[in-house]
């Protein structure tokens, strides 16, 4: 919850623009944060009480600039209020600051090892997330939790966060037609949560291996009804 007393007359979120206009200059920073929101879709189906953002303005303070993380995640807020869905993100609205926000290095330097870092760590969000493909000698993925106030790198690949409930590491995989290394959530054993399309496959393959087994019993699965 936020230790802020903000003005009762700031405009809401239906209020506000909804972005800073500013494009995304690599593929990556749409897919990456995308695979991440279609596993919680399914992992967290049936849970109302928590909203992941993708290139979306979060307000922080009406006189400062927005900030636009590729990605965000908030738990104990409305998973969405109406058909029309979030404009935007109002920490005066929703009264939560995100505890996870991603930023996936482009082409593009955009501060994310040093201005955002400190706007993320002022802010007080606890887990910052970087990703990095091009890095050759320093780890591909950062993730930087709060501590005392300051952020502290975290050792590993997979690192577990329990306060979300979720690990999160890279390896590589299949999405979206590419082969690569990608961004993935993970269990507190280190086991990672398969994908949408991971899970139809696995469904098919459950539903093969039990149509042969009625087989050698002698049934005809297509007779069951």
């Amino acid at each position: 919850m936020l230790n802020y007393n903000f003005p009762r007359h700031w405009p809401s979120a239906d209020e506000l623009p909804d972005s800073d206009e500013t494009p995304v200059d690599n593929e990556l920073q749409e897919l990456i944060p995308g695979l991440l929101k279609a596993i919680l879709l399914i992992l967290w189906a049936e849970r109302m009480d928590w909203f992941f953002g993708i290139d979306m303005a979060i307000y922080h303070h009406l006189n400062k600039p927005i900030i636009v993380p590729d990605a965000f995640l908030s738990l104990g807020v409305q998973r969405f209020y109406d058909e029309e869905l979030r404009p935007s993100y109002v920490l005066w609205d929703e009264n939560v600051i995100p505890q996870f926000v991603l930023e996936v290095v482009s082409a593009t330097y955009r501060k994310e090892y040093s201005t955002k870092l400190d706007i993320y760590q002022d802010l007080g969000v606890l887990y910052y997330v970087i990703y990095s493909s091009r890095r050759r000698r320093k780890p591909r993925l950062e993730v930087h939790k709060l501590v005392n106030g300051k952020y502290e790198l975290q050792p590993g690949n997979y690192v577990w966060m329990p306060e979300i409930g979720l690990g999160i590491g890279c390896e590589r995989g299949n999405y979206s037609g590419v082969t690569r290394e990608w961004l993935y959530w993970y269990d507190a054993d280190g086991k990672r949560y398969l994908t949408p399309e991971e899970q139809v496959k696995e469904s098919a393959q459950r539903a093969d291996r039990l149509a042969e087994r009625l087989r050698e019993l002698g049934i005809d699965p297509d007779t069951i009804s």
